[in-house]
C-alpha cells in the first residue's frame, strides 16, 4: 500500500530561485538485516546515546517509492550493497514523533508513518557504519537484538522475521 505524497513541507531559500524542504518528511522505513543463522544487525545511534536500532530513516520529499528509501538507508548505514535483497513485509506502522525528533519535523507532524522490511543475508556481511550516524554495530542473536532495540516497532519487526 503506498500512501499519497504529503503536501509540500515549509520551505527555506538559501540560494536565488533554490528551494529546499527545512524539515523531514514524517513518513520512514525500518530495515531489519538478520542471517539465516538467527543473528540480527543492531546499530547504536551517536544521538541520543545508547540508541539501538536497526537501519532506519525518512524518505525523501522526493521519493515516491518506500522501497527506494529502504535500498538507499540501508547502503548509507551499512555499506551494504544493491546485491542484498530489501523485502517488503507488508507492515506499516503509526507512532508519535519522540522529543528527541521533535524539532526536525514540522509543528503540526505529530505521527510517523514507517514501512518495514527486512535483509535476509546468508551470514554476517562486512558492514561499514556512517560515523555521522551509528558509533557501532552488533550482531546478536533474535531474542536479544528485541531486548537491545529501543522501539516497540523494531522490537516487533524482530520478533516476526521468518
Amino acid at each position: 500500500m503506498r500512501l499519497k505524497k504529503p503536501p509540500s513541507p515549509l520551505t527555506l531559500r538559501p540560494l536565488a530561485g533554490e528551494e529546499r524542504p527545512c524539515y523531514k518528511r514524517p513518513e520512514s522505513v525500518l530495515v531489519v538485516v538478520y542471517t539465516t543463522a538467527g543473528e540480527v544487525l543492531v546499530l547504536c545511534r551517536r544521538q541520543p546515546p545508547g540508541f539501538w536500532q536497526s537501519v532506519t530513516g525518512s524518505l525523501r520529499w522526493d521519493e515516491t517509492d518506500p522501497l527506494d528509501a529502504a535500498r538507499r538507508e540501508l547502503r548509507e548505514e551499512t555499506g551494504l550493497s544493491d546485491a542484498a535483497e530489501v523485502i517488503a513485509c507488508g507492515k506499516i506502522n503509526r507512532f508519535p514523533i519522540l522529543p528527541p525528533w521533535r524539532h526536525r519535523y514540522a509543528p503540526d507532524a505529530a505521527e510517523n508513518v514507517e514501512h518495514v522490511f527486512r535483509v535476509p543475508l546468508p551470514e554476517r556481511r562486512p558492514i561499514v557504519l556512517n560515523p555521522d550516524e551509528h558509533g557501532q554495530y552488533e550482531w546478536l542473536p533474535r531474542s536479544a537484538a528485541a531486548v537491545r532495540v529501543a522501539s516497540w516497532t523494531n522490537r516487533d519487526a524482530i520478533l516476526q522475521l521468518p
